[in-house]
């Protein structure tokens, strides 16, 4: 049995940063049962909106302990082409637009503007895209239309949704998903379920558990080096501290004995 989850977020987000280690603990306990399309919100299209992602999140990062830079951005900035990037790479690389999205993230909340050409450049080639191919991409009509698609779904949230209105952001006259936020459907058609906003990972389980008893679930990993292994990536100490189920400064000795740490933000990520 699967689940279709779409996810709506958007690169521009610290609460949507501050929940990779959710999603990443999804992706290992459920594994291929759960197949996931991520559609972009552009929270910056309303008024304000950049205003106050440019002062950045600090206290985020106290709290979640994702690697995010302590200090305000030097000048508002759009979402607008990272999320169009995104797009791009959903319709001309399938497959890709997750790691896109992630060298996006990493990017701005170390301190980058998303609506710089260059950062969007650095990311694509950082998840393997041409960048000149994918700022191509970007300019094509049906990109255009796909994104389009993707901000008129962002501000169409399901009734269930709607039933948790302080989950949800935009103005009062048009209500929008928050960045994360994911939408859960049985493939069988048996049923759905919504989970607007930032959540913790218990509620994610008790969601899952209760649309989708059957799933299995991956008993948790045994140690830094294979959650590393198996993510292919580098990982910040709060991804592998939720894996591993430990707190924050167990993860980080655990981590010290086995693998690099790349400097970002007020934090880390670590490679082998």
């Amino acid at each position: 049995m699967q689940l279709e989850v779409t996810h709506f977020t958007d690169p521009a987000c610290p609460f949507a940063f501050s929940a990779e280690p959710q999603r990443w603990r999804l992706r290992w306990q459920y594994g291929d049962q759960l197949v996931w399309q991520t559609r972009m919100i552009v929270l910056t299209l309303e008024p304000g909106e950049d205003a106050k992602l440019a002062e950045g999140a600090p206290g985020l990062q106290r709290l979640y302990g994702m690697p995010i830079e302590p200090f305000p951005y030097p000048r508002v900035f759009s979402s607008e082409p990272a999320c169009r990037a995104v797009v791009a790479t959903r319709l001309r690389a399938p497959g890709s637009e997750e790691a896109l999205l992630r060298r996006l993230r990493i990017r701005t909340m170390a301190g980058g503007l998303l609506d710089d050409p260059e950062l969007i450049a650095g990311a694509a080639e950082e998840a393997g895209l041409d960048a000149d191919a994918l700022a191509g991409w970007c300019e094509d009509p049906d990109v255009a239309d796909a994104l389009a698609a993707d901000i008129r779904a962002a501000r169409s949230p399901s009734a269930t949704a709607r039933a948790l209105d302080h989950k949800l952001g935009g103005p009062r006259s048009e209500r929008r998903y928050s960045a994360p936020s994911l939408e859960l459907v049985r493939a069988d058609g048996a049923g759905s379920a919504s989970l607007p906003g930032f959540n913790p990972i218990e509620t994610h389980e008790a969601v899952l558990a209760n649309l989708a008893p059957e799933l299995e679930v991956r008993p948790k990993p045994e140690s830094a080096e294979e959650v590393l292994a198996w993510a292919g990536e580098p990982l910040a100490t709060a991804e592998v501290a939720l894996l591993l189920r430990l707190d924050h400064r167990d993860a980080r000795a655990r981590l010290a004995r086995v693998a690099t740490a790349i400097p970002s933000g007020a934090d880390c990520f670590w490679t082998l």
